[in-house]
């Protein structure tokens, strides 16, 4: 077998390593273990037109409260930020995901900062919710890997040149009934932002904005 036939092979075994689109949806091995549970998580079309893993009681009724103790989203695990995705960039996300999520959820009921503040008799909802990673891969590639808190350049980055990268943002949130400490929902989510022209571009906050604000539309349809 030449030269020319082995490189031949190789550029087609690269080709179909790279086929298919991206996830929609985070997989089972991107969970990060900050949810009390990820059983029976399923498929779910938001009505923003993404996609969520998600379970909801059947108990689930919004009008049963009428206070969220919610104090910010997390970052989960611990922040490794780098030179594509600085602390900044990280706290920034954290800032404005937090202050949309409030907006959100005071349309509907009394926000305090955890279960303590909530008035006497309140009816109280505990939201816990986290970024448990952001990251920037080749666009049209499969999902390989993804370090929490951190961008991540796609290792087959040489065979396949400068291309256009994707940016995605996980989330995984649980809703908590204050009165029997009983889950009552689950999300595990990935959003994507803006496309990065090539490897070398930092990713910000302002490449999620878009992807935040329709993940509060859907938080604001699922109160209703």
């Amino acid at each position: 077998m030449n030269l020319s036939r082995n490189l031949l092979i190789g550029a087609a075994m690269t080709g179909v390593l790279l086929s298919g689109c991206t996830s929609k949806v985070t997989e089972k091995a991107q969970y990060s273990g900050y949810l009390s549970s990820y059983n029976n998580l399923q498929e779910v079309e938001t009505p923003s037109g993404g996609t969520a893993m998600r379970w909801v009681s059947p108990s689930w009724n919004p009008n049963a409260y009428d206070t969220v103790a919610f104090n910010k989203l997390e970052l989960y695990p611990a922040p490794k930020p780098n030179e594509r995705v600085n602390q900044q960039t990280l706290t920034d996300i954290q800032n404005y995901m937090t202050s949309k999520t409030k907006a959100t959820l005071g349309t509907k009921y009394r926000i305090v900062p955890n279960t303590a503040s909530a008035p006497a008799g309140s009816r109280t909802l505990v939201m816990r919710a986290a970024i448990t990673g952001v990251s920037a891969s080749n666009e049209g590639m499969k999902w390989y890997e993804v370090v929490p808190i951190a961008a991540v350049v796609g290792a087959t980055q040489a065979a396949t040149g400068h291309r256009d990268q994707d940016t995605e943002l996980y989330i995984e949130a649980e809703l908590i009934d204050a009165k029997n400490n009983q889950t009552v929902a689950r999300v595990v989510r990935k959003v994507f932002g803006t496309t990065l022209e090539n490897e070398s571009q930092k990713v910000t906050a302002k490449d999620f904005k878009v992807a935040i604000d329709k993940l509060n539309s859907d938080l604001q349809a699922f109160i209703k």
